[in-house]
């Protein structure tokens, strides 16, 4: 981590030059805008949420021994910012994009070609859809985390900045969610069906 983000802990960050502003502010940029454009997806709430966290980070001031908890704990405030974003604006955001729910063919296309199959297939993903639209945004997230991008527990945790086990224990609670919302719509639950 480059000297210039310490320099946003100090004291009088107000009173630094402007060009060393905007060189620490861009680099602050650089940094997150990867982790909340793969949470958000939309570039001009990104730029928002960024501006959003960097007056916190700025306003906030702890004091870290080292660059490690400095970057981890820039990582939660931006976390947190994006988090609340998304609670915000919980209504006003579009339907989930069924592109970015990742579902395995295998998972709801049955082996059977006939149309009532096709249809109730359909139907199915659709559903799960819906049920993903329905759940909290972090367990949506790390859905789409683990089985979308491939991301391993370890790797969800650590851009999450938590533990792994609080990982693996709420896909769990994520993935029960979805199979008792399909039990009660669908009937009994074939477990050859995996999500």
């Amino acid at each position: 981590m480059s000297n210039r983000l310490q320099l946003l802990l100090a004291a009088e960050f107000e009173n630094i030059n402007e060009a060393l502003q905007e060189e620490i502010y861009y680099e602050f940029y650089d940094l997150v805008y990867g982790q909340i454009m793969y949470i958000v997806r939309d570039h001009a709430a990104v730029e928002d949420i960024i501006q959003e966290s960097f007056i916190k980070v700025i306003t906030h001031k702890p004091e870290f021994e080292n660059e490690g908890k400095l970057k981890a704990w820039l990582r939660v405030v931006v976390k947190n910012s994006t988090m609340n974003f998304l609670r915000k604006n919980k209504n006003s955001r579009n339907q989930l994009d069924v592109d970015r729910v990742y579902i395995s063919e295998e998972a709801v296309l049955p082996t059977s070609n006939n149309v009532e199959h096709q249809v109730e297939s359909k139907l199915m993903e659709e559903s799960i859809a819906a049920y993903l639209e329905e759940m909290k945004p972090e367990y949506r997230l790390l859905i789409e985390y683990r089985w979308k991008h491939g991301l391993s527990y370890k790797e969800i945790a650590d851009v999450l900045n938590t533990k792994e086990e609080i990982v693996k224990q709420r896909l769990y609670r994520a993935r029960e969610s979805v199979k008792k919302k399909l039990n009660r719509e669908w009937g009994v639950f074939d477990e050859q069906r995996k999500i």
